[in-house]
């Protein structure tokens, strides 16, 4: 059953800003870092609901709504270059109901007579990366990755390699055409490459780094800096459409393709030129048959409309074509039986309960285990050590459970773990959360590498020469554990010298540098503790307001203990809210963490915090900035502020002075109206800035 939708806009408002977040989060791992942290099923799911809330409030529809963009922007070392025309992607289908309703649209966005047949192509939706090939005078000129539908990777070095695509066109191809089409790799080939790189990495006595699937396996051989290592692994490609074009060789989808096909690009044998809705289902039907066969993964079937004046008219609605469809497969299951459960603490401290299989064949892929998400995931599905499960690889990624078959049977619940399993510190859910994190922090062997690396890096204490390699050996030496023996590792100045890549210049470099971290900012000794919620801003914020750091520590105890007074003052706080007050609680409530704060202040002297300020039109003003900014980011433009002898709020109110506005200013920018308060834009402010020297 759907959850229902939100019961006001600010409830909506609210839903739409954490699902564009969340959406954000997973398209930028498939997209741009092929390394999906859940299923497509999942993925879709969180679609769905954001657009069933934006149907339900369309008048809260974010600028950066997920339903009107495509994909991640692309990073990395690639170039970005703009597509001539957008890649867009197409709106899903889940059963036979969704695509007769997407027939439906269609006859009635055209106002078609009852008799006339709605024509349409069917294919298999490939599992790979999307790419769209140049083709100038019949010449390959360029080879751009979807990247977000707008702005794509350059790729056309690696793709020269693929022997599939063809460097020219033939005399007749039109001066322009893109060809558009996915980069994929086969089942076998995948199998071989993995077993290729596992055999050279146990040959160089070095850690052996396999892909998860086909998927990323072709999109992390294409995205290769050296064209030779894209050369080296087993791409393919499959046309299914086109972008830009000066002219098109055919008046319908299905002519076009062949014509493509016919100038030497494969297009799978599934094609099915245009039919109506009976033979569309049908073909999606004959392909769903054969998937387990096949030699590439599909994830469904595409359905296009095969007249391309139709298609015309059709156009777009945000991110997707009217005139196309994924009718998605389901998930593929078997059945297994849960041995254990057991329980992995990840770098932040969550803890996630991990099935543990016997071992069972999904969709081509041997599974072992699967995630339990969470303690409510285990209590809803019932699951205890010798269930017998279904099991599914949703969008064939992350194996899942999706129903227990013997929780009728007597045995006793599994119960959720109170104490971390790695350091026996307590595990705890913040209020509102259902996930349970270890709140051992820096002691934790789970946690303490990414603490330490936290510790030292840039934004916090900023000592040079502390990197990871450096930190894990110190580490398997036992000279670190926690930041304080950081402070103590000259005492190990004569045992480092002589250790292969450290010399006597090279070592009395690195103590210079930790001691010169002997009396540290105060903020940013605080940020680099790694408190949940304390972010680099807050532990400014944080110490504006208590100045030192023992003054902090009674204060967020005294508030946890139910001191009025002092909870009051964490309320004075721009920005800090019950949330950041009980983690800091539940921090100092640790015997460990209060051992490792103690050991650290006695390494350390950190002075008073004091925010030097210069004298500026807004000195004692209060700010809000809104809208996206532009030129700088949103922490850069507070701590501008803060320089100027400002205050910052996150909201507009009578006692707001000036509010600087960017793109996509909303509800902000009509309340200063209402209030009659000085708007400027970013340029405004950046001759503020610039004026006070």
């Amino acid at each position: 059953m759907a959850a229902p939708l939100p019961a006001d806009d600010s409830a909506a408002a609210a839903e739409l800003e954490r699902l564009a977040t969340e959406i954000a989060h997973h398209n930028r791992l498939y997209h741009t870092d092929d390394a999906p942290e859940i299923s497509d099923a999942d993925y879709d799911a969180l679609m769905r609901r954001n657009t069933a809330v934006e149907a339900a409030f369309p008048h809260l529809v974010r600028a950066d709504s997920p339903s009107v963009k495509v994909g991640a922007a692309p990073a990395g070392h690639l170039a970005k270059v703009a597509h001539a025309r957008p890649m867009f992607s197409l709106d899903n289908a889940f059963d036979d109901d969704e695509v007769r309703d997407f027939v439906g649209r269609v006859r009635r966005f055209l106002n078609l007579p009852d008799g006339e047949p709605v024509m349409l192509t069917a294919e298999p939706k490939i599992d790979g990366l999307s790419c769209s090939l140049r083709y100038e005078n019949g010449k390959l000129v360029q080879a751009l990755t979807r990247g977000d539908g707008q702005v794509g990777e350059d790729v056309t070095a690696n793709v020269r390699t693929i022997s599939d695509i063809p460097d020219k066109l033939p005399a007749s191809a039109p001066a322009v055409f893109e060809v558009r089409g996915e980069i994929y790799m086969e089942k076998a080939a995948f199998a071989a490459l993995n077993a290729r790189l596992l055999a050279e990495a146990e040959a160089s006595e070095k850690e052996a780094r396999q892909f998860a699937n086909p998927r990323n396996a072709a999109a992390g051989s294409l995205r290769q800096k050296d064209a030779s290592v894209t050369a080296s692994r087993p791409l393919a490609f499959f046309a299914w459409g086109w972008g830009d074009a000066s002219d098109l060789p055919g008046d319908t989808q299905s002519a076009v393709i062949a014509t493509i096909r016919d100038w030497g690009f494969p297009v799978t044998r599934q094609f099915q030129p245009g039919g109506d809705l009976d033979q569309a289902l049908a073909t999606y039907q004959a392909i769903e048959a054969e998937r387990a066969d096949l030699p590439f993964d599909i994830d469904g079937v595409v359905y296009k409309v095969d007249r391309l004046d139709w298609q015309a008219r059709l156009g777009f609605v945000g991110r997707a074509p009217r005139w196309g469809l994924a009718h998605k497969f389901p998930a593929e299951r078997a059945q297994t039986t849960l041995n254990d459960i057991e329980i992995q603490v990840g770098r932040t401290g969550k803890l996630t309960p991990v099935a543990k299989l016997e071992p069972v064949t999904v969709g081509g892929v041997v599974v072992r285990n699967a995630t339990l998400h969470n303690a409510d995931e285990i209590a809803r599905l019932g699951v205890r050590p010798g269930d017998r499960v279904v099991l599914q690889r949703a969008g064939d990624v992350i194996p899942q459970i999706v129903e227990n078959l013997t929780r009728d049977e007597d045995r006793p619940a599994w119960t959720f773990p109170a104490r971390c399993p790695q350091c026996d510190s307590e595990a705890v859910a913040e209020e509102g959360e259902v996930d349970v994190r270890c709140t051992g922090g820096l002691i934790c062997p789970a946690q303490r590498l990414e603490r330490l690396k936290h510790f030292v890096s840039r934004g916090a204490l900023d000592i040079d020469g502390l990197g990871e390699k450096t930190l894990v050996e110190f580490l398997d030496l036992g000279w670190i554990r926690e930041p304080a023996d950081i402070f103590r590792l000259a005492a190990h100045r004569e045992d480092l010298v002589g250790r292969e890549g450290w010399q006597a210049k090279s070592v009395d470099a690195l103590i210079a540098a930790i001691e010169a971290r002997r009396a540290p900012d105060a903020a940013r000794l605080l940020f680099g503790l790694g408190i949940r919620h304390v972010g680099a801003i807050t532990a400014r914020d944080l110490m504006k307001m208590f100045v030192e750091l023992p003054a902090l520590r009674h204060a967020a105890e005294a508030a946890q203990a139910g001191d009025a007074e002092a909870a009051e003052r964490f309320a004075l706080i721009d920005g800090v809210g019950p949330v950041v007050v009980e983690a800091l609680g539940d921090f100092f409530h640790e015997p460990h963490n209060q051992q490792v704060w103690d050991d650290l202040l006695a390494q350390v002297s950190p002075p008073p915090f004091v925010v030097e300020t210069r004298e500026s039109r807004v000195s004692g003003k209060t700010i809000v900035f809104t809208g996206s900014l532009e030129t700088m980011s949103r922490d850069e433009a507070k701590a501008q502020a803060e320089t100027l002898g400002a205050r910052v709020a996150g909201s507009v109110s009578a006692k707001t002075d000036l509010v600087v506005a960017g793109p996509g200013a909303g509800s902000k920018l009509k309340k200063a109206a209402e209030l009659e308060i000085e708007v400027i834009d970013e340029a405004g402010w950046a001759a503020i800035v610039a004026a006070a020297g």
